[in-house]
């Protein structure tokens, strides 16, 4: 800072304020502005006419401010010369100025502020509203059915009318790889599917057994593919593998000459509907959120319970009544063990049919109706999740669909502010960390146990997952190199440009 004296001549601008001028020293080159209280500012430094303009502007705006409150007022200025003529600079005039900007300004905050009390006031009546709609039981209707539920449960009628589809004449070829767990189901159209299905139930002689209609054999397979979602995973295609995958271990296990023909009915139907009407969104996200399923079935499984309620909705129009020919009493008995195979595919009972069916195994009895129940559900828990039994060319387009619906729900749960699980968030997982803990403590270990009762099944079923699970642990280790190599580059760029 300078001093407050200097060589140079002082010269004098002057300050209009209430009509009363003020004079205000000016000293060449030092320029100080000296508000003794409460605080000083010094300003130092040759002023071109520009500057000097909006020093004086500020220093208008200063002695306002101090007008205000009150204080003792000096200024004095230092300047090269004025390139004007001595003029009084009218403070009143800025007063009003800055006065008018202000309350304009406050009148802005004013507005905001009512804007925010109206958005929060907004919030809390859609809070009441959603609070009313889940104590009157209708929760958050995030994942709406295909059918439309009356009070009584029923549905009422089909979404829109059953198409029909071409026959096609299956070459031996196919017939032959639909034995297989090798099967592709990628090359595969819709009819062709759905002639497939067909083909099942009369091969394995279920039509003439339940003494269906073939017409509404047809009718049926097509209302169930037209309720299915199309989603990246649960969709008629996953319906599809799971029934092929049935159809292919009803083969190699020859379980034709160890359970009666009323088994393999149910196990391919329950295996045909067992995800129908699947929103995308798994039990987690309805319970957390809260959604009409969730409601409707007391957080219990409500997917599965759902899609069972849609299997027999489906069976209990006319046209598409595959066992209407039945007698009510064996009906019964079918449909109650279609619901307990579809209600087992629920993963968190995982553990819990797992090792009941371990307690059975090493004596197991085919003429025991709770073992081959148990084994039955084991049985399609394995064909439900058996994709990586299948070569790698089938089997990895599904880990990208089956992340995608992940990804699809970790993104919606959290926009919803719910949890999230570690293994659906795509910001922590990759596909070979989805798959080797998957492979090695749920598949490898349910597979295995079912080898003990079907030795036949482990080279083409049980082998297939150990190279899935060597495979994934190789991908998992370059994955890991890389991680490393991007880690040690960005470490070694940082050190260069320090």
């Amino acid at each position: 800072m300078g001093s407050s004296s200097s060589s140079y001549a002082p010269k004098t601008i002057y300050l209009d304020v209430d009509g009363k001028v003020q004079k205000v020293s000016l000293i060449l080159n030092i320029c100080i502005i000296n508000i003794t209280d409460p605080f000083f500012i010094g300003l130092t430094q040759t002023l071109t006419p520009f500057q000097l303009h909006r020093q004086l502007m500020l220093a208008c705006f200063l002695y306002f401010f101090v007008q205000l409150h009150h204080l003792k007022f000096s200024i004095k200025f230092s300047y090269c010369h004025l390139p004007f003529p001595h003029r009084a600079f009218r403070i009143n005039e800025l007063k009003t100025e800055v006065t008018n900007r202000i309350a304009m300004l406050e009148k802005r905050v004013e507005l905001e502020g009512l804007k925010v009390v109206e958005i929060e006031k907004c919030k809390n009546e859609l809070k009441k509203l959603r609070d009313e709609m889940t104590s009157r039981g209708g929760g958050r209707v995030n994942c709406p059915c295909k059918y439309n539920f009356s009070d009584d449960g029923k549905k009422v009628t089909p979404r829109r009318d059953v198409p029909s589809y071409p026959k096609y004449t299956l070459s031996q070829e196919t017939i032959e790889a639909l034995k297989k767990p090798t099967f592709d189901v990628w090359h595969w159209e819709h009819n062709e599917m759905l002639s497939c299905l067909e083909y099942m139930y009369h091969d394995l002689g279920l039509v003439k057994e339940f003494n269906m209609n073939p017409i509404t054999l047809k009718r049926w397979l097509l209302a169930v593919q037209e309720n299915y979602r199309n989603n990246p995973f649960h969709n008629f295609r996953h319906c599809f593998c799971v029934s092929q995958m049935m159809y292919g271990m009803i083969h190699l296990c020859n379980l034709q000459e160890k359970l009666t023909l009323t088994d393999m009915g149910i196990l391919m139907t329950a295996a045909v509907c067992h995800d129908l009407d699947h929103p995308g969104y798994n039990n987690t996200y309805q319970i957390n959120a809260r959604t009409e399923l969730a409601v409707r079935y007391n957080d219990i499984s409500p997917l599965e319970n759902h899609h069972c309620a849609v299997a027999f909705q489906i069976l209990s129009l006319p046209e598409c009544n595959i066992f209407a020919n039945v007698d009510p009493e064996a009906f019964k008995q079918i449909r109650k063990a279609i619901i307990a195979l579809i209600l087992a595919t629920d993963m968190a009972r995982h553990g819990e049919i797992l090792e009941a069916f371990k307690q059975k195994v090493d004596n197991f009895d085919f003429t025991n109706e709770e073992h081959v129940t148990c084994l039955k559900m084991l049985l399609i828990k394995c064909c439900d999740i058996s994709n990586e039994v299948r070569p790698t060319e089938v089997a990895e387009p599904w880990v990208d669909c089956l992340l995608e619906e992940y990804f699809m729900q970790s993104d919606r749960e959290k926009s919803e502010g719910l949890p999230v699980a570690p293994f659906m968030d795509r910001d922590k997982v990759t596909k070979p960390t989805a798959q080797i803990g998957f492979i090695k403590f749920v598949l490898i270990p349910m597979f295995e146990t079912v080898m003990k009762l079907f030795p036949q099944i482990e080279e083409l079923m049980v082998q297939p997952l150990r190279d899935s699970r060597d495979h994934y642990e190789e991908l998992k280790q370059i994955d890991d190199a890389m991680t490393e190599k991007k880690k040690t580059e960005n470490m070694s760029l940082g050190g260069k440009k320090k």
